[in-house]
């Protein structure tokens, strides 16, 4: 999944190369992660597009598209929900902080 973070992601896939039904990867993925396959590829996702965001590897939306969201809209709509602040508002705020514990 770390591999292939920007792909869509086919559960029914990973389930069949695991050599589990459909149902039984579902409840044992969520039983280790705590969440579904979806939601921890969504996770994954807003996470690396964070560590871009803060090393400045590009504005929102080219770091939308790079891992893996077709609409920059949702992307913001999503990482919103998930750190607080918008895109370049949350780097930025990272950004400072690690400004702050680099000086201790």
């Amino acid at each position: 999944m770390r591999q292939h973070h920007a792909e869509r992601l086919e559960v029914r896939e990973m389930a069949e190369l695991a050599g589990m039904s459909l149902t039984t990867f579902h409840r044992r993925f969520k039983k280790v992660t705590g969440v579904s396959p979806l939601q921890y590829q969504k996770q994954f996702r807003l996470h690396e597009a964070k560590r871009y965001l803060v090393a400045r590897e590009g504005n929102a939306a080219s770091v939308a598209y790079r891992v893996g969201y077709e609409s920059a809209s949702q992307f913001s709509r999503e990482y919103r929900r998930l750190f607080g602040l918008p895109p370049l508002q949350d780097a930025a705020a990272a950004r400072e902080l690690a400004k702050v514990v680099s000086t201790f």
